[in-house]
């Protein structure tokens, strides 16, 4: 077995023994594993928070991938060779500071020429590919299901059953969100009016005498928000986002009546249609952020000084705009993957998902294709805490045409998402999760990241957990370039981190399980090791 292998070098000692300067020089570093069962209790640091998913479990006490110890301890004289990962993704911010200068540049197209210059099919494609035109605002599947009359009648009844579940809870959580955001907003003008202050705190609040019933009210509003441990301008962007989302839930994706694709122009259910789209796959709003963040997981420039460091150097990143405001379509999907392995991306970002797919065999036969361009495919395994391996919760893309059917290919991987805290709440509280259908977990919550016009945040998702691992492989295939997609994947498993404690699955009230109940590698990614291992495979040492 591989990870019996792994634990034989133990003994070998710490170090790097250089034989030649190719990049498939062995390592033979001991590898990383992990006993202690002990939870982790403290707080982050400021500086911890923004760089957890990289830092060490072993050192930090903290299930990061590794990152820093890699770079460190094993590549400190050993340079890769380049590297291309497609994110599909919604748009990206082309200019951000931290990712303009590790963007892909197609050698072979003449930017603005309105020319196919390289033959590719694809106009002006300078940093990659827009599938999605003008269009941003877009239905979920099932409604579009609705609209259209898209299969049998057992399939629309699905689709129907759903959105009955989901529509009446954002139509009734809505107006009660806006009643809670003015109310503790018009208290907190208030009560920064009554104290004389922009700024208060807790002991402010405990120490006012109210002058009125109005105003004890007030006060006590406030002192059980900031009791919950929120500040109140924290809580008011939170009331505020959740607003923007239930709002952007009735009016767009679950409004049967919307048609989010009209700015195309194209019929999205016909295969054949495929003049569609442009060049630019830039972020078309600032809210339009998902992509940026995903890139710069992946491959921010390292050691420049500003806002984050990605996981891989040596990385070019190929936008490729396909995913809408909503849920991605079938078509955009297919063809982005398809343009993604002719034009020599090696890895795959794609961190997103949805319940229904009506032409998923389109899908299929792409990522088939991709797998026989050597691509390794990196999935987000979905973030409503449900267990992927019942039949009851499908979630596209994925691997198997049938349900929990054999594999169609063996370079697609699927990521969980980890939080900071060492312990039964290590898995994040929204991670999907499944013995057969997750393969492996990464850091995922609470990660920070870049957003459109050079600014940085934390968002959470195993859509952020997905690009960590897409950058470790990108590392792997930048290294040890020889290596296959399919070894990649076995590597990244078999090399991780197998924790010895419980964690809890399916949210809160959810039960506790061991990672291998939970994946299919019972691991979580770690970088370090995956180099070792990657090094060995690719000397003969080991074989997959």
């Amino acid at each position: 077995m591989i990870k019996s292998k792994i634990q034989l070098l133990a003994g070998l000692g710490v170090g790097l023994m250089v034989m030649g300067c190719n990049s498939s020089s062995l390592i033979t570093a001991p590898p990383i594993s992990y006993t202690n069962t002990s939870p982790k209790v403290a707080e982050l640091t400021e500086k911890e928070a923004r760089h957890w998913g990289h830092l060490d479990l072993q050192k930090d006490t903290i299930p990061g991938m590794s990152v820093d110890r890699a770079y460190s301890e094993l590549l400190k004289k050993r340079k890769g060779e380049p590297v291309i990962v497609a994110v599909i993704d919604s748009g990206i911010d082309l200019d951000h500071e931290d990712i303009k200068d590790v963007l892909w540049t197609n050698p072979n197209e003449i930017a603005g020429d309105g020319v196919d210059n390289d033959g590719n099919g694809y106009v002006d494609d300078i940093h990659g590919y827009n599938f999605l035109g003008e269009s941003y605002n877009e239905q979920m599947e099932l409604a579009r299901i609705l609209r259209l009359k898209i299969g049998d009648e057992a399939y629309q009844e699905a689709a129907l059953k759903k959105l009955n579940e989901k529509l009446p809870e954002a139509r009734a959580a809505l107006p009660q969100l806006k009643q809670i955001e003015a109310l503790v907003t018009m208290a907190d003008k208030n009560i920064k009016t009554a104290l004389g202050k922009e700024y208060y705190s807790l002991a402010d609040l405990k120490n006012y005498q109210p002058k009125n019933v109005q105003e004890e009210r007030t006060v006590g509003m406030l002192m059980q928000v900031m009791s919950m441990g929120e500040e109140i301008p924290d809580a008011i962007k939170e009331l505020q986002d959740g607003i923007n989302y239930y709002e952007t839930q009735v009016n767009y994706h679950l409004n049967v009546d919307f048609n989010g694709r009209t700015p195309v122009g194209d019929d999205p259910y016909d295969y054949s249609d495929q003049d569609y789209g442009n060049g630019n796959p830039m972020n078309r709003v600032s809210d339009e952020s998902h992509g940026s963040h995903v890139a710069g997981i992946i491959a921010a420039t390292r050691n420049n000084k500003k806002g984050v460091d990605g996981v891989a150097s040596q990385v070019k990143i190929m936008s490729v705009r396909a995913v809408p405001n909503g849920d991605e379509y079938d078509k955009d999907i297919a063809l982005a993957i398809r343009y993604a392995a002719d034009n020599g991306a090696k890895v795959i970002n794609a961190s997103f998902g949805k319940s229904f797919s009506p032409n998923s065999e389109w899908v299929y036969d792409a990522l088939k294709y991709a797998a026989s361009k050597d691509v390794l495919f990196v999935h987000a395994a979905g973030n409503d805490g449900i267990d992927l391996d019942s039949p009851e919760n499908p979630n596209f893309p994925n691997d198997h045409p049938v349900s929990n059917s054999q594999e169609l290919v063996d370079t697609y991987l699927t990521v969980g998402a980890l939080s900071p805290m060492f312990g039964e709440n290590m898995v994040a509280i929204f991670s999907n999760y499944g013995k057969e259908n997750v393969d492996i977990f990464a850091p995922g919550d609470e990660i920070y990241s870049t957003l459109p016009n050079d600014s940085y945040e934390f968002q959470g998702g195993t859509s952020m957990a997905a690009p960590a691992v897409a950058g470790l492989a990108a590392m792997i295939r930048s290294y040890y370039p020889d290596l296959s997609a399919s070894q990649v994947k076995k590597i990244i498993m078999d090399s991780g981190v197998s924790p010895a404690v419980k964690v809890r699955v399916g949210g809160p009230e959810g039960s506790e399980k061991s990672f291998s109940e939970i994946s299919k590698s019972g691991k979580i990614a770690n970088l370090y090791n995956a180099l070792i291992l990657a090094s060995e495979v690719a000397n003969g040492k080991v074989s997959l």
